[in-house]
């Protein structure tokens, strides 16, 4: 699997938030801490729930290295039988603070770094994927996608496959799904993305995104898509049409288990049942595969439509191996 280059925003400002935050703590911890310096603290921390975040990770840390100092100090006491060296009492005050402060910052990297997750269905599968913003990802057949959700970042790379994502919008955290060099951005949104090997395509259900290169490298072309809005991108070009909501309702019924075809060739309706099943269907003939076909078919029951197909058209079905013929 071929990951996508790091195309976010970079975190500006995570650096200064986190130093800002154990400054904090540690006047509160070795200073003359006042009233002042509490209703200071309160302030910064109404400012944004990054600052109560933040600064309640290194809290919980500090407080757990200060556990571990009080421990390593008790049993000191009862190890020495003499009068410990008060200017040794002191060092190891020092040290201690030394330590608590080291702590931070190994805590502040562990909770701060970003935590990519990969998520991925197999031939058949469906998997919905939630996260602690409210926002919904639904994963269709043979689909991954890898993710970073953070207080500052929302990303999604989508690797193969098809993908509904119903956003929690945040204008100021934007949600961004990457496909290849395009970029997509909530602008308060439900979609589905489909991604295949020459190229991708963006369909709008509620709200708007906007659709963007994601480097330099990438055609500047860009589009703002609003509901019914039908987006396909490749390397070099965006093309947009508008269809009927319905229509894309069909197209979301693999969320329901059903493939929904209207006026569909054999020969379409077989490369959709094939994405959804080990077992593949085949046309045998390219007569057969101009005729079409509607009606709704569960994904995963291959051995129905073939049936359906047999008798609706009279035509030869023939299962070898793990493959279904259909022939005059």
């Amino acid at each position: 699997m071929t990951m996508e280059s790091e195309n976010v925003p970079a975190l500006a400002d995570a650096d200064a938030i986190e130093a800002r935050a154990a400054n904090w703590l540690q006047r509160r911890q070795f200073w003359n801490w006042s009233q002042d310096d509490q209703a200071d603290l309160d302030r910064w921390l109404t400012e944004s729930p990054v600052h109560l975040v933040t600064f309640l990770r290194l809290e919980a840390a500090w407080n757990r290295t200060e556990r571990l100092v009080a421990l390593g100090a008790a049993n000191a006491e009862r190890a020495e039988a003499v009068p410990r060296n008060p200017f040794r009492s002191l060092f190891v005050r020092a040290a201690a603070g030394l330590a608590v402060i080291a702590a931070l910052g190994v805590a502040a990297g562990f909770f701060l770094k970003p935590q990519d997750r990969t998520f991925a269905t197999p031939v058949g599968g469906h998997e919905t994927v939630s996260f602690a913003d409210g926002t919904r990802i639904e994963l269709d057949t043979n689909t991954v996608i890898r993710t970073r959700m953070t207080t500052e970042q929302r990303v999604v790379w989508l690797e193969k496959g098809d993908a509904y994502f119903r956003v929690k919008h945040d204008g100021a955290h934007p949600f961004m799904v990457i496909v290849g060099n395009r970029r997509v951005t909530d602008l308060g949104t439900e979609f589905l993305v489909s991604r295949r090997p020459k190229n991708f395509e963006v369909a709008v259900m509620k709200g708007r995104v906007w659709l963007e290169a994601a480097d330099k490298q990438a055609p500047s072309q860009s589009a703002l898509l609003l509901p019914g809005d039908v987006a396909v991108a490749n390397a070099q070009s965006v093309s947009v049409t508008k269809k009927p909501l319905q229509s894309l309702t069909s197209a979301l019924a693999w969320r329901r288990g059903l493939l929904v075809f209207d006026h569909t060739t054999l020969a379409d309706a077989a490369v959709q049942f094939n994405r959804y099943n080990s077992e593949k269907l085949e046309i045998g003939d390219p007569a057969v595969a101009s005729l079409t076909i509607d009606g709704s078919f569960q994904a995963n029951n291959l051995e129905l439509f073939a049936r359906v197909i047999r008798r609706a058209f009279g035509l030869r079905v023939e299962t070898q191996g793990d493959r279904t013929i259909i022939s005059r």
